[in-house]
């Protein structure tokens, strides 16, 4: 086979080419951190990588998620304990009242301060989070108990179907409290009887009132115990998540990010035989005989 100076010096060029293609790579490699850059430099490492991202940010979702049950949770109790210190205040009211040595006027007083009360528990009862009612259900945009200004009534719209999230693969956690239970028609009745009974100033109906208040906050202290045993259980799915974020986040690592000792090697290493291979060529390609006749 004949070798011409035109064959050794296309050889040595497209060796060059490979050569700059090679470190061109590390040094892509370095100025990313990562191995591949498209998916045809590695498809397996490519369809790895999507696996692995996929995993990543469908628990980022979940995570999401669990912030929002916990904005419903925390102001759900939030709530209830507020609405829990205002029925123990009216019964202890009521306990007051009941002391026969009282008269009409001083029960009056203490109706005004009830009715008060009970402004209070339907402020609480329509307590609305970032544009949520959170005591009616799945449906956040209508105020559960609502108030006619002219005779002072109550008109309910409570919904109390539970707002359920999916916290976890699988695995959905119901977000809120049941207005319809805490806050039910039945409580505020009992609350306007007590008003009424003041307002007569009938002790014995006053009396009684004490036992309907106390079922009344014994409501919402199991509503409340409810909703803490599930705050547990929240907790624990977001430590599962934190893990799988961590773990997913290290398989995703290993598989795409490269090891920078490694490629720092490789492309010294590349550049030592780029530099030989240039000082090779120049020697083996002799000058040509137009070169000694210019």
């Amino acid at each position: 086979m004949r070798i011409t100076q035109g064959m050794l010096s296309s050889n040595m060029l497209n060796n060059l080419s490979n050569s700059y293609s090679k470190m061109g790579n590390y040094l892509e490699q370095l100025s990313t951190g990562k191995k591949i850059n498209r998916p045809s430099d590695d498809p397996v490492i490519a369809m790895k990588g999507m696996n692995y991202r996929s995993q990543v940010i469908e628990v980022e979702q979940f995570q999401r998620n669990t912030t929002e049950v916990h904005t419903w949770m925390d102001s759900s109790d939030a709530a209830l304990d507020k609405a829990t210190k205002a029925l123990q205040k009216m019964r202890e009211l009521a306990v007051q009242a009941s002391n026969g040595t009282y008269d009409p006027k001083q029960r009056e007083s203490i109706m005004k301060e009830v009715e008060q009360l009970k402004e209070h528990m339907i402020d609480i009862a329509n307590t609305n989070v970032n544009g949520k009612f959170i005591f009616n259900g799945t449906k956040t945009d209508t105020k559960p108990i609502k108030v006619d200004e002219e005779t002072g009534n109550l008109s309910y719209v409570q919904d109390g179907s539970p707002v359920m999230i999916e916290v976890s693969s699988g695995t959905k956690l119901q977000a809120n409290v049941a207005g319809s239970e805490v806050f039910s028609e039945d409580l505020f009745t009992k609350v306007n009887d007590f008003i009424d009974a003041l307002d007569r100033s009938d002790q014995t109906d006053i009396e009684n009132s004490i036992g309907t208040l106390d079922g009344s906050i014994d409501k919402i202290i199991n509503a409340r115990a409810d909703l803490g045993a599930r705050m547990n259980r929240l907790e624990l799915i977001e430590d599962r998540l934190s893990s799988q974020q961590i773990s997913a986040k290290s398989m995703m690592s290993k598989n795409e990010d490269i090891d920078y000792e490694k490629v720092i090697t490789k492309l010294i290493a590349q550049e030592s035989v780029h530099r030989a291979a240039l000082s090779a060529g120049s020697r083996i390609i002799q000058p040509t005989l137009l070169d000694f006749l210019r």
